[in-house]
C-alpha cells in the first residue's frame, strides 16, 4: 500500500516537473564546486574537532570521535554547549556557530534561486508537463481555442497541453502552456506526447506552408510516440493524401466540411442548427464512440439501438468494425466481437451502465 502510494505521489505532475527542473539545473552545474564545499566543510569540522581536543580533552581516538561529533551538531546549529568548558573551546565553537551560518545562508540562497527559476520558468512556458494519458494541442487558431473551451465541459477529465512558440499562454484557466516548436523532438518531450492520449495539430494559418509544417509535426511524434493518436486540421484537400502518407489517424478537412454542410442547409433548412447542436454538445445531444460489452455480441442493428435507447437514453448512429464506420447499416447487420457503437446521448453518465465501456469524444 505504501509502495504503491509512493508511486502515486512521485508520479504526481508538480513532482514531475520539480524533478525535471533540477536536473536541467544539474546539467549547468560544476560537481567541483560541490566538492570543495564538502571537502572544506571535513577539513573545517576536522581542525576545530582536533584543537577541542589538544586544549581540553584527553588525546584519544573515542574523544576525538565524539569532539568530531560535536563539531558537526554545532555547525548544524544543535551543538552542546557544555561539550567546551575553556575559553579555546568557546573560541572554536563560536567560529563553528559563525560557519554554521554561513553554510545555511548559503542552502537557503540556493532553494529560494531554484523556486524563483522554476516559477520564473514555468510562467514562461519553458517547463515540462508531466501529464500522462492527456492531450497535446499543437500549435494554435481559432480552432484551437474553441477546442480548449470544448475540452474543459465537465465530460472530459483530460489534462490539455499547449505546445506553442508564443511569450505567454495563449489559452487561460488550468491549461499546462509549454512554449516551443511543435516539430523539435525536446519541445514535444516537454509537453509530455511519450505519455499522451492523443495529439491535435492544429495550423497556424490557411496557407498551404501551415499544411507542410503539420505534416513535419505528424512525422515527428510518430518519430517520438507512434502509439499516439494524431488529429489534424487540414487547410487544402488536396494535402490529405501527404497526411495519410505521414500514418496520421485522422484528419479533419475545415473547407471541405463547411462545404457540405452549406449544401445541405440549402436543400433542407434547419440542418446546420441541428449539426451544431450535435457536436458542441447541446440539450440531450452529445456524440460519444463506445465499446460494446461481450453481452451486446450477435445482436442485430435494431436489438442494439432499443437496449441503448431503452437502458442508457442513447440513440445509435452508426458501428464501427475494424476501422471502417458503418453509417445507417442495414437491418440484417449483426454485432461481432469488438465493435464499436457512435451514439448521441445526454451525457457521458448514462452510458456508464455499460460494463468495460471506453467512451471518448469521435473525432469532429
Amino acid at each position: 500500500m505504501r509502495k504503491r502510494l509512493g508511486k502515486r505521489l512521485f508520479r504526481h505532475p508538480l513532482i514531475q516537473r520539480i524533478v525535471w527542473h533540477l536536473k536541467r539545473i544539474a546539467k549547468n552545474l560544476d560537481p567541483h564546486f560541490f566538492v570543495s564545499l564538502l571537502g572544506g566543510l571535513l577539513v573545517v569540522v576536522s581542525l576545530a574537532a582536533l584543537a577541542v581536543m589538544l586544549i581540553e580533552k584527553d588525546r584519544t581516538f573515542t574523544t576525538f570521535g565524539e569532539t568530531f561529533y560535536w563539531a558537526v551538531t554545532t555547525v548544524m546549529g544543535q551543538g552542546d554547549a557544555s561539550h567546551v568548558t575553556t575559553w579555546g573551546g568557546w573560541l572554536v565553537s563560536w567560529v563553528l556557530v559563525l560557519f554554521g551560518v554561513g553554510i545555511v545562508a548559503t542552502i537557503t540562497g540556493a532553494l529560494l534561486g531554484f523556486v524563483i527559476d522554476f516559477l520564473l520558468k514555468e510562467g514562461q512556458g519553458m517547463g515540462a508537463s508531466g501529464y500522462e494519458d492527456h492531450i497535446v494541442i499543437c500549435g494554435w487558431n481559432s480552432t484551437a481555442r474553441e477546442l480548449v473551451e470544448e475540452l474543459r465541459s465537465d465530460d472530459y477529465d483530460h489534462k490539455v497541453v499547449i505546445l506553442h512558440e508564443a511569450e505567454r499562454n495563449p489559452s487561460e484557466g488550468d491549461v499546462y502552456f509549454v512554449r516551443g516548436d511543435t516539430t523539435r523532438t525536446d519541445d514535444l518531450k516537454r509537453a509530455g506526447i511519450e505519455h499522451a492520449s492523443a495529439a491535435i495539430i492544429c495550423p497556424s494559418d490557411e496557407s498551404n506552408e501551415a499544411d507542410m509544417r503539420s505534416i513535419l509535426v505528424v512525422l515527428a511524434i510518430e518519430s517520438i510516440a507512434p502509439e499516439v493518436r494524431t488529429v489534424v486540421e487540414v487547410n487544402n484537400p488536396q494535402h490529405a493524401n501527404h497526411f495519410k502518407r505521414a500514418s496520421v489517424d485522422e484528419l479533419l478537412i475545415t473547407s471541405k466540411l463547411s462545404a457540405h454542410l452549406l449544401a445541405r442547409t440549402s436543400l433542407y433548412p434547419g440542418l446546420s442548427d441541428l449539426v451544431t447542436d450535435l457536436v458542441s454538445g447541446g440539450d440531450g445531444s452529445e456524440l460519444y464512440r463506445i465499446g460494446l460489452p461481450d453481452e451486446y455480441v450477435g445482436l442485430t442493428i435494431d436489438e442494439l439501438s432499443a437496449r441503448l435507447r431503452a437502458d442508457h437514453a442513447a440513440t445509435l448512429l452508426a458501428v464501427s468494425r475494424n476501422g471502417s464506420t458503418h453509417l445507417n447499416p442495414p437491418t440484417g447487420f449483426t454485432l461481432k466481437r469488438g465493435d464499436d457503437a457512435v451514439v448521441v446521448a445526454e451525457s457521458l453518465g448514462n452510458l456508464a451502465p455499460l460494463s468495460h465501456v471506453s467512451a471518448m469524444e469521435t473525432q469532429r
